[in-house]
């Protein structure tokens, strides 16, 4: 018979939020709920950790977190087996068996990982180590060094709370060398909260009140299982005790069960074997809490799926709904086969007393096993579509900041809006305000004719080329002003439509008014907009990137590691880029490897003080740019026009010497770099292994400073498409059936792409309309900002909804 188990989302979210990395515990917005069990927690902490969302521990590390003595071990062991610091010897050994796993998980040699760890240690970061570092990585790339990074951090939590178990389970006098040689050879977290379950010190249980009453050797006579002897209640007879609570043989022989279920539920291969099968044969069910009220979850109000196979949007979705109070969640598992399978692994049932274990066994399975299970299941499903989720909005994040920049573009940003009318940003080439204003171009002013009047003043002073429109509220009505505007009286104008997301939360911040105080917020927003054209990734990296909009889920998600994976990304992009030190604001310096918001503030400040910096050692003057910084810094910071042309490009300082050989055996001069690089430099110098073995240089660096000198500074964002809009359709009402469209790739999910066609709703290609062949994800066929064009297959103006494909002829809906 299969039963089903409620499990409280708040439950849920609670335990998913703690294994945030910051450890932030209970999510501020979900209330807690007492009876989420603290060892479920912190064998939770496994999974989170083995999928990479695992941080490096710091000094003071919390109790209760993964790899920490926990505030029960502290209260249940002597003084004397609580955490002791390890000897070198034993750290040298665990320094061995964290790099031989590492080795062998991630396929590098030993002495490969061994290099990465110790530049790790050093503070090397990961961008520096991926770019400059080849020779001891092997060519690993940013994403292969911050699995390597998790992972490390991980190994390192598990070998200490190994270390902090077998010292408590000392403490108490009851590790056995076997135990300890399990303990010791656990390869996760989970396994290892599983063994130290039984000895972790819980709250008063029904068989421990049973233990203190004396019911101990009649649980034994349960397990034991002898051939012959007293029935059950007989032999219980002897156990009765009044005072503590077991007034009859019936009572007695209750305690002595619950004792055996105890025993049953907390046995670690118990609870591995029963939560492999619970994963393998549960299903998740969900109903309506009001089947008459409409909402967006009505395809799981009469739901179900098996767990091992249900989509992770599906379980993101299903808990939003819960969390909502409009669907019912419960896990389903046939709970009968599931004690069947427990009690199997008890063979010898056959005396007086094999009933009784059977009754045990289900009970433990039932009362303290299943209601565990599940909602560890629950955690699971969460954390995976959590996982998955997160690495999506971070591929689209990366693609967001890749978009090409439009040089030389001069600028009029509009911010659509109605009552409160159209804000209006002009701005140079770099991004400087030239003018502003407000314009009412909608309803209920609907000054069309004075609209048309301003823009074609303000193109004509300010030399305007360009004009940008926000896609939020009246974009649609704003954008039909513009494109009349242009047909009638500026055709060399162009114009296109970029995403508002997060404009509302940069020119509210602090940020944005220290650096533009004399502007009101609507300003700022509209100057957002237009530089978000200009340099995508300059502009976006003001924004939290949560805030950007190009995920699903994300406000559902842990916002710590979320924040941590995407703050990854940015940190990758830029690096990958390169800043240019004397324009990048202190947002986009922020993200140069080795250099912290603070430093970064340092270093605008000593360039607004002392002018534009000329050469690269100049930022070792900067106010706490200390040598490590400097180190992990400069190959990322530009300088154009210096004193040295090698600054101009990612050549890294120290290796000046041997770029500065390679130009004299090309017999080209250094300032050949300004004019555009040294094309051909590899065939001129000759056998790079030779030159590199010859100069003491890798071979990797040797090729990146031969690549580099070919095209110093060069920008790869300039490869990427620049996205024009079809003018045939301006608004849903425009679009038909088969129309064939280019658009812009907003977003990524699990079902399918968003594309911008330019008619203010985004458009959705569904994940079986993206190529003519089998797709397993979106993103292996679209990234945010690609230009795709794409074909009407149908449009629903009541739902404002509209759907593509991109494969021609394709028109099935």
């Amino acid at each position: 018979m299969a039963e089903t188990n409620n499990v409280d989302v708040a439950a849920i979210m609670n335990m998913v939020a703690a294994l945030s990395p910051e450890g932030s515990g209970v999510r501020k917005d979900v209330p807690a709920e007492s009876g989420v069990s603290a060892e479920l927690e912190r064998a939770k902490a496994e999974y989170a950790a083995a999928t990479s969302s695992a941080v490096r521990p710091v000094p003071s590390t919390p109790l209760g977190s993964a790899g920490s003595i926990t505030a029960d071990d502290v209260a249940d062991a002597p003084a004397a087996s609580r955490r002791v610091e390890p000897s070198a010897e034993e750290l040298a050994a665990r320094h061995k068996r964290i790099v031989a796993a590492l080795a062998a998980e991630l396929g590098q040699p030993a002495a490969r990982v061994e290099s990465v760890i110790a530049l790790i240690d050093e503070g090397a970061t990961i961008p520096f180590i991926a770019r400059y570092r080849k020779e001891a990585t092997g060519g690993m790339d940013d994403v292969a060094l911050r699995a390597l990074d998790d992972r490390l951090s991980y190994l390192r939590n598990l070998e200490q709370r190994k270390s902090d178990v077998i010292a408590v389970i000392d403490g108490q006098g009851k590790l056995t060398e076997e135990l300890r040689e399990s303990i010791e050879e656990a390869p996760t977290l989970q396994r290892v909260e599983d063994l130290y379950k039984p000895f972790r010190k819980k709250r008063a249980t029904r068989a421990s009140k049973a233990r203190d009453a004396g019911l101990e050797p009649l649980a034994n006579l349960i397990l034991m299982q002898p051939a012959q002897g007293a029935e059950p209640l007989a032999a219980a007879a002897g156990y009765v005790n009044a005072e503590g609570g077991f007034a009859t043989a019936e009572a007695a022989l209750a305690g002595a069960r619950d004792i055996v279920a105890e025993l049953v539920a907390e046995d670690p291969e118990n609870t591995a074997d029963l939560r492999e099968y619970t994963h393998k044969t549960a299903a998740i069910e969900s109903e309506a809490v009001d089947a008459d009220e409409k909402t967006p979850y009505e395809p799981y109000y009469e739901f179900s799926e098996a767990a091992r196979s249900i989509p992770n949007h599906r379980i993101l979705a299903i808990n939003r709904g819960e969390r909502e109070g409009k669907l019912r969640v419960r896990v389903r598992v046939d709970g009968e086969a599931a004690a069947e399978r427990l009690q199997r692994r008890y063979p010898r049932r056959r005396g007086p007393f094999a009933g009784e274990l059977n009754a045990a066994i289900a009970d433990g399975y039932k009362r303290l096993m299943a209601p565990s299970l599940d909602r560890e299941l629950r955690v699971d499903l969460t954390m995976r579509a959590q996982e998955d989720a997160i690495k999506v909005f971070a591929k689209n994040t990366e693609g967001l900041l890749q978009q090409r920049p439009v040089r030389g573009a001069r600028v009029i940003a509009l911010d659509p809006g109605y009552r409160a009318g159209c804000k209006v940003a002009v701005l140079d080439e770099y991004g400087k305000l030239l003018d502003h204003t407000i314009l009412y171009p909608t309803p209920p002013r609907r000054d069309v004719a004075g609209t048309k009047r301003e823009l074609l003043r303000l193109t004509r002073k300010h030399r305007v080329n360009t004009i940008v429109v926000g896609n939020g509220t009246a974009s649609r009505e704003t954008e039909e002003v513009v494109a009349a505007f242009i047909a009638e009286s500026a055709p060399e104008l162009r114009y296109t439509i970029v995403n508002e997301a997060g404009a509302s939360v940069y020119s509210a911040s602090k940020l944005a008014s220290e650096e533009c105080p004399d502007l009101d917020v609507t300003t700022r927003g509209a100057m957002s907009l237009g530089r978000r054209l200009q340099d995508p990734l300059a502009e976006l990296v003001k924004i939290p990137p949560q805030s950007i909009g190009v995920g699903q889920y994300q406000h559902d998600l842990d916002q710590g590691e979320l924040g941590r994976a995407l703050g990854n990304v940015v940190e990758n992009v830029v690096n990958r880029l390169g800043v240019d030190v004397n324009t990048a604001s202190a947002s986009l310096l922020g993200y140069v490897s080795g250099i912290t918001p603070a430093v970064a503030k340092n270093i605008v400040a000593y360039r607004e003080e002392n002018g534009a910096f000329t050469d690269r050692r100049q930022l070792k003057k900067v106010p706490k740019l200390g040598p490590k910084a400097y180190l992990n810094a400069a190959g990322f910071m530009r300088i154009t026009g210096g004193k040295n042309p090698l600054d101009a490009t990612s050549v890294h300082p120290e290796s000046y010497e041997v770029a500065g050989e390679l130009l004299r055996r090309a017999g080209v001069a250094p300032s050949a770099l300004a004019a555009g690089g040294v094309p051909g430099i590899g065939v001129k110098i000759g056998n790079l292994g030779a030159v590199a073995a010859e100069l003491g240089c890798g071979v990797p660096t040797l090729r990146d400073i031969v690549a580099e000198l070919e095209k110093p500074g060069r920008d790869p964002r300039d490869d990427a498409p620049e996205v024009v809009f079809s003018q045939a359709a301006r608004s849903i009402e425009d679009l038909e059936v088969g129309m064939e469209l280019k658009g812009t790739v907003r977003n990524v999910v699990d079902f399918g792409a968003f594309v911008d066609i330019g008619v203010h709703q985004d458009g959705l290609v569904h994940i079986s309309k993206l190529a003519s062949r089998f797709v397993k994800h979106p993103s292996e066929v679209v990234a945010v900002g690609d230009t795709v064009t794409v074909w009407v297959t149908g449009v629903d103006r009541a739902r404002k909804k509209i759907s593509l494909t991109m494969v021609e002829g394709r028109m099935d809906r």
